[in-house]
């Protein structure tokens, strides 16, 4: 029996399966992800948000520090929203300069970008100076109900510290408002991280990003 000819095959007729360029990468919400923060822009922030959030705070401990000696200490859930109110100010327009210089790098537009940054702020600052007020009476309720188990853990703590830190855990143990300190602390730092959206999409928002 004759076997018939058989077509010979070239490597041109073979067909071609198009390989992606990117097999392992979603090509839509991580990458819009990506566009929404350029290479190195949310590490600046966080850079500077970490000096924003120390200096934003030893402003506003300096500020209740001077209050304190004038405003009964009964008071102090409400000289908490006082020593915020006075140092908030001055803390945006530092916070509003490092962001511009340092994070988002534009230029001009110095006025509107700077009542920008203020409104930024603005928007959360009600529901912040509630939370501050709300937070140091919590703390004073909970220092007041553990205040000896407080005093004997600060104490044992005490033995193992000499000099400055010794003396500046005297300060807080002995110190009434202890409750507002820890409280500006915690609300500064919440304060700074919610914040990167409203910078990047209406403070600092060029032409082209939008």
């Amino acid at each position: 029996m004759t076997i018939p000819p058989q077509p010979e095959h070239h490597l041109a007729d073979t067909p071609v399966v198009p390989i992606p360029q990117d097999p392992f990468l979603p090509k839509h919400r991580l990458q819009r992800l990506v566009n929404r923060m350029p290479g190195g822009q949310f590490t600046r922030y966080l850079t500077v948000g970490v000096f924003n959030t120390v200096f934003g705070y030893c402003t506003f401990a300096l500020t209740l520090f001077l209050l304190n000696h004038i405003v009964p200490q009964r008071f102090l859930y409400i000289t908490v929203i006082g020593a915020s109110l006075i140092s908030t100010p001055f803390n945006i327009t530092v916070a509003y300069f490092g962001y511009k210089f340092f994070v988002f790098q534009t230029r001009g537009n110095y006025l509107i970008e700077w009542f920008k940054c203020f409104g930024v702020y603005g928007v959360g600052m009600l529901p912040g100076l509630l939370a501050l007020s709300g937070v140091t009476k919590l703390l004073q309720a909970t220092i007041h109900a553990h205040g000896p188990q407080l005093h004997l853990t600060l104490a044992h703590i005490a033995t193992h510290l000499s000099g400055a830190p010794l003396a500046t855990l005297h300060k807080l143990s002995s110190g009434k408002a202890a409750a507002g300190y820890l409280a500006g602390a915690l609300v500064q730092g919440f304060t700074t991280i919610f914040s990167f959206v409203g910078h990047k999409k209406v403070t600092f928002k060029t032409k082209a990003a939008a």
